[in-house]
């Protein structure tokens, strides 16, 4: 079993939006500005998610969907919960961590049946391990969720990085239940995860590294972390399953190792019948 543990849809209307922007076929030209040369590799919507997972042999998406304001956590979790309604999805909520309704609305999460949020803090303009967010850690715990967090440099923002491997590593004494550092567990910001994160009793997933993040340095943090540890994900749209695949793949990984991270650990850490 393959489960990409990053991805991203996006309703209709949002898509659509997306799509008066950027010319699919083209370049982004919002983030060609503010990215550098990147362009999608589906169109943001659900059917052309899954259209890409099944061309691809994924038979299970991770979808991580932010809430950028404190009157988007609702709708992103109302979504989150209309997607877990497909047998090949696994969809997240978020919450905006300073909205004066966000312990509310981790309540309604777990209520709903969705196993996790996703958090970035570039986007949502926090540090992660400002000691105000702590009881919102503690509440995550206590409800049993996975959290994923953007972690690293983001390419269309700009300095600082709110979450890099040496402020997420401050905070695990206190965010007890799983969680998922994306992108290596730092995008750009790879030695730091050798010397904060590697060890440590936290999730890596691999998203958006295939033309990014040197093979060799990738085996190394895989070897330093324990395979065990580790999620295979893409990023899709913004990432392509094909190449991220080829990209994991050619890693030099035994057949066992390869296994879990396409799948196995994600499937333990679901408790989803391998």
């Amino acid at each position: 079993m393959i489960i990409d543990f990053h991805t991203h849809s996006f309703s209709d209307r949002i898509a659509e939006k997306m799509r008066m922007k950027i010319d699919y076929h083209a370049l982004f030209t919002t983030l060609k500005q503010s990215c550098g040369i990147m362009f999608p590799y589906t169109d943001g919507t659900l059917e052309g998610l899954r259209t890409n997972m099944r061309a691809n042999g994924i038979d299970i998406s991770v979808v991580l969907n932010i809430a950028t304001k404190a009157s988007q956590h609702e709708v992103v979790n109302n979504y989150a919960y209309e997607l877990n309604k497909y047998n090949d999805l696994v969809s997240f909520g978020s919450v905006f961590p300073s909205a004066p309704s966000a312990m509310d609305e981790l309540d309604r999460i777990a209520a709903l049946g969705i196993p996790g949020i996703k958090l970035h803090p570039d986007y949502q303009g926090f540090f992660v391990d400002d000691e105000s967010l702590f009881p919102l850690y503690e509440k995550i715990s206590s409800l049993g969720l996975i959290t994923v967090f953007h972690c690293g440099h983001d390419l269309g923002l700009y300095s600082p990085c709110h979450c890099s491997p040496q402020r997420l590593s401050r905070i695990l004494d206190v965010l007890t239940s799983p969680v998922v550092a994306a992108h290596f567990g730092g995008f750009m910001l790879w030695e730091d995860v050798l010397e904060h994160l590697a060890g440590k009793n936290i999730y890596l997933d691999t998203s958006f590294s295939y033309g990014r993040l040197a093979p060799c340095f990738a085996r190394q943090i895989i070897q330093a972390h324990g395979f065990e540890k580790i999620l295979f994900g893409t990023d899709t749209p913004w990432s392509g399953a094909k190449e991220e695949l080829a990209y994991l793949k050619n890693l030099g990984l035994d057949a066992y190792e390869l296994g879990c991270i396409l799948g196995n650990n994600a499937c333990q850490l679901f408790g989803i019948d391998e």
